[in-house]
């Protein structure tokens, strides 16, 4: 059966392409909603099918997103029998593909457009969890990367990552979009496991809490701030602590295997156009942040080569990407027909009781 789920978990390529001599792209959005999340999101729908087929009781999979989650899981649960999905999401801070992804399932999948930030969702989602009395009324769990099964299965395309280096004297330095720190974590824990990589590091936007962590050793989390690689915007990202418990909270041993930059949005934009003009490569925002610091890296460490993992497909972005480039991005067919459909989602305010309300009336 394990066998079975993961044969259709990935069931699409996750091809590494060559942009430069010592830099390479690892494309994780050939999946059904052109996104990394894909990979975690299937994973998991396929387990809990498994495991609740037997159950007499319906399962409520609750959700937070900043972007990409909410499709792929929104996707990755539609129509399996006895799961209701409820995904919350930041109103205006997500991409219109995004939303469209995420709002027009319908069926199971409930999303619910929040007036508050990423953070607010994550908050509200870990309170209804701690809420002892809902827990006896409703079968929960979550699809965030909170939960193991969502997150442990992106551990798969670092191998496969490494499987396609043809270089394996030389291990990669890889690039990791890092917002909730889900995905980076993943691969560390790939790394303990025993696959061969030189560094990482966690390529943030301007929210820059672990950046600033790497440097003074003061965790201090603050609101996240909007830019163009909105996925990214977490100003408190909930993995991290997985990554120092990896590390038994020993900062030397963590400053060795992973470093950190802040990328700003005006170079991720100077980067987007100058790796599309020059090497005729279009990364999205999130890929840019990731290939800017791996540049950056290279340039102080120029004997090394490396891997940024490229997070989603540029068209779930073209509203940053096209006035970059000056070029429209080609829509594949399966997003031109959501773009038609239209958004269902049900306004709620960034309030605990709000959403326990929608819960108990499902």
């Amino acid at each position: 059966e394990l066998r079975k789920i993961v044969s259709e978990t990935i069931n699409f390529d996750i091809p590494l392409v060559k942009v430069t001599e010592a830099l390479f792209s690892l494309e994780l959005y050939h999946g059904p909603t052109l996104a990394f999340k894909d990979i975690g999101a299937r994973f998991m729908s396929r387990c809990l099918g498994y495991f609740v087929k037997d159950l007499n009781q319906k399962v409520t999979v609750l959700v937070a997103t900043s972007g990409d989650t909410g499709g792929a899981v929104a996707n990755g649960f539609f129509d399996v029998h006895g799961v209701d999905v409820v995904i919350l999401y930041p109103s205006g801070k997500v991409s219109s593909v995004q939303e469209k992804q995420l709002t027009t399932l319908g069926k199971n999948i409930h999303a619910l457009e929040v007036d508050g930030t990423f953070d607010d969702c994550q908050q509200m989602v870990k309170q209804i969890f701690t809420d002892v009395e809902l827990g006896k009324k409703l079968f929960l769990t979550s699809a965030n990367s909170i939960n193991v099964a969502r997150w442990l299965p992106q551990q798969f395309y670092y191998f496969f990552a490494y499987k396609q280096w043809a270089q394996k004297k030389y291990p990669p330095v890889i690039a990791v979009p890092s917002g909730n720190f889900g995905n980076i974590c993943a691969g560390i824990l790939a790394h303990v496991s025993g696959l061969p990589v030189q560094h990482f590091i966690a390529a943030c936007n301007a929210n820059d809490i672990v950046p600033r962590f790497m440097q003074t050793e003061k965790y201090d989390p603050k609101k996240a701030v909007a830019t163009i690689s909105n996925a990214m915007d977490v100003g408190n990202p909930s993995n991290f602590v997985r990554i120092l418990e990896i590390f038994q909270h020993k900062f030397p041993a963590l400053k060795k295997v992973v470093s950190s930059c802040s990328i700003t949005d005006a170079e991720t934009k100077e980067t987007l156009q100058k790796v599309y003009q020059k090497e005729g490569y279009l990364l999205d925002p999130h890929g840019a942040v990731g290939y800017r610091a791996l540049q950056q890296y290279l340039q102080k460490n120029p004997s090394q080569k490396g891997i940024v993992l490229e997070t989603a497909h540029p068209v779930k972005f073209y509203d940053v990407v096209e006035p970059v480039i000056g070029e429209a991005v080609p829509v594949p067919p399966s997003v031109q027909q959501q773009l038609l459909l239209q958004k269902k989602s049900t306004k709620i305010v960034a309030s605990t009781d709000v959403l326990k309300l929608f819960l108990l009336t499902l």
